[in-house]
């Protein structure tokens, strides 16, 4: 079930992480030196439908700083994984929690409080 509220709430999370990424990249780029330590993440989704896959994926692409590089799909219990690089990334455990917090904000989205793990 679709939550407008959250959905609303989601829209100005991935507004704000739109600019502080565009931000971080354009710093990147007009600064002398490397300020980049990028990074290829595995990260088991949660997500288990096709709307919801499609949305992460997407919300983590259109963020400045970030790409989805593969999507394994899930099957028999395995969860769906994806691969993710991360321009600016402070460990795997930086990178996850970011995802994770993503990943939290858009079941919140999609299910509602009851749904989200």
């Amino acid at each position: 079930m679709f939550h407008p509220w959250h959905a609303l709430r989601y829209a100005g999370f991935i507004t704000r992480e739109l600019v502080v990424g565009t931000l971080k990249v354009a710093a990147d780029a007009f600064t002398p030196g490397v300020r980049s330590t990028p990074a290829i993440v595995e990260y088991p989704l949660r997500c288990r439908t096709d709307l919801e896959v499609t949305l992460m994926t997407s919300s983590i692409t259109i963020t400045p700083g970030t790409l989805v590089v593969g999507v394994a799909a899930g099957r028999d219990g395995v969860p769906p994984t994806i691969f993710v690089h991360h321009m600016f990334s402070g460990g795997r455990e930086d990178t996850v929690g970011g995802l994770r917090d993503m990943e939290d904000r858009l079941l919140l989205m999609t299910r509602g409080r009851e749904g989200t793990p």
